[in-house]
């Protein structure tokens, strides 16, 4: 039962990330992004997958998250709506994925 509590709830959160995806510069890449892992837990609830493809899927998003690690930090300010500077919105989308590596990692360990 717990385990499909936490599936259920990285599915909302992950179709939340999606939702507020429509005004953003590039919505092309990242509502299928954040699409994958509502997927993925999705297939995990209904007891399918394999560890290893979680865990794989996981070190995908980390490395694209240390990637997207802005040059300089500025904070994420999730407080405030709309891009002030390109770190603040390269820190917001290094965050977003590297939420998704966690939540992948999750899946995997789950029996």
């Amino acid at each position: 039962m717990f385990q499909k509590i936490i599936l259920w709830f990285f599915i909302i959160v992950f179709l939340y990330f999606t939702g507020v995806q429509y005004n953003d510069p590039d919505p092309y890449i990242w509502i299928p992004t954040y699409l994958i892992p509502v997927f993925l837990c999705y297939y995990k609830l209904q007891g399918k997958g394999e560890k290893v493809m979680y865990f794989t899927v996981g070190l995908l998003f980390l490395m694209w998250a240390i990637n997207q690690f802005p040059p300089a930090w500025e904070g994420v300010w999730l407080n405030q709506l709309g891009m002030k500077t390109l770190n603040i919105e390269l820190g917001r989308e290094s965050l977003g994925l590297g939420c998704c590596t966690i939540a992948m990692w999750i899946c995997g360990a789950l029996k």
